[in-house]
């Protein structure tokens, strides 16, 4: 178990929010930074800026970005920085990353990682090192049962997206027959289980392709067609199921495609075809970026040029936890960690409140169905969880 202190901070106004002026910068402290102060210290991102699978990184990269961009603006003598580390979403470069960021005393916490499999690999190290760590997107659901003290996630789990997106199908799709794959990856085998477990006897066929491996999927879709199935339900990440769409559509079937966060993405919509990806279902638990409170969505779209996408919202209030721990002063790790243990958060996207394995409160959980409309992923309903 893990001693709670009990706080409650606000996230809508990060500018004003965060701001301590410079003249508390000077004390000493022990316990994991090479300064007693916040001046100097750093954040890490980690995930993916290039490669395939670059869209969500960049999209947590620059939500998090922003969040501390702001709060340098107003404590310009005593500033942040945020270190960012590219893992290519590929999980065998995630220890050695892993180890660059803890050989920088100076980094606090880690933002991030962005998937489950990364996530999986890289954890154990900060785990020793002592380092606190928040995901806004790794939602595979074991990742919470491995003792990991440094552990957290901003976002509800594959045990929670599963059933949900499960109980769409079922109650809103009224779907007859449902055919499920999976890539094998840490993400897209865990959140299908949990479909599976939900769906029942609504499952008529299942199957396994390979991540950055499969590009024919007809075999698969002369099964599916066998199956008679009207709703393919894929675990895994947009790359993937585009091509598994196009290629469905190609050969006649007309069964609605339902994905989840993974897959949402605009690349799945620009590299699957706006006919193919027409009335794909996807599942996040997020929810739209048009909600985020006070001015997140305008004031990103000022800085980066375009709309905030998946998770974009999420990273702002992570960095935000952990600006605002370092304002009250936890600038070692250990305090940082007794910080965020004990906080509850009010931020743009969502209320942060973790349990004692790291998971977010139940309370704050959110699903969200999205559907792909007229070439645009369009907020289609919230799915309740409880």
């Amino acid at each position: 178990m893990r001693q709670k202190l009990v706080r409650v901070v606000g996230g809508l106004a990060l500018a004003s929010a965060l701001v301590v002026g410079a003249a508390g910068c000077g004390g000493g402290d022990e316990g994991g930074s090479a300064s007693g102060d916040k001046c100097g210290l750093k954040l890490a991102f980690f995930g993916a800026l290039t490669g395939d699978a670059a869209n969500l990184g960049i999209n947590i990269k620059n939500g998090a970005k922003l969040a501390v961009e702001e709060y340098n603006e107003k404590n310009a003598d005593c500033k942040v920085e945020l270190l960012e580390k590219d893992s290519q979403g590929d999980e065998k470069q995630a220890v050695g990353l892993a180890r660059e960021i803890v050989k920088d005393t100076k980094i606090i916490g880690v933002i991030g990682p962005a998937f489950s499999g990364e996530t999986e690999a890289a954890a154990p190290v900060w785990e020793e090192a002592q380092l606190p760590m928040i995901s806004p997107s790794a939602t595979r659901t074991d990742l919470s049962t491995k003792g990991w003290k440094m552990f957290h996630r901003g976002l509800g789990n594959d045990a929670s997206q599963g059933p949900a997106a499960a109980a769409y199908i079922k109650d809103t799709l009224k779907a007859q027959k449902v055919y499920v794959i999976d890539d094998q990856s840490a993400y897209g085998a865990g959140l299908s289980k949990n479909v599976v477990d939900s769906l029942g006897p609504l499952k008529v066929g299942e199957d396994k392709v390979e991540r950055n491996v499969t590009k024919d999927f007809n075999p698969v879709i002369t099964k599916i067609k066998s199956s008679g199935a009207d709703a393919v339900f894929y675990g895994g990440y947009y790359q993937e199921a585009s091509i598994l769409v196009k290629q469905m559509r190609a050969a006649g079937v007309t069964a609605t495609m339902v994905a989840a966060d993974g897959v949402k993405d605009p690349g799945y919509v620009e590299a699957a075809g706006n006919e193919n990806a027409e009335g794909t279902i996807l599942t996040c638990p997020c929810a739209p970026t048009t909600e985020a409170k006070g001015n997140f969505a305008e004031n990103y779209k000022k800085k980066w040029g375009q709309d905030s996408g998946t998770y974009s919202d999420i990273a702002y209030d992570i960095a935000g936890i952990f600006l605002k721990g370092l304002d009250e002063g936890n600038t070692s790790k250990d305090k940082m960690l007794e910080f965020i243990n004990g906080v509850t958060y009010e931020g743009v996207a969502n209320t942060y409140k973790f349990t004692d394995v790291g998971e977010l409160d139940p309370q704050y959980l959110k699903i969200w169905a999205y559907k792909v409309a007229n070439g645009e992923i369009a907020s289609d309903q919230e799915i309740k969880t409880q």
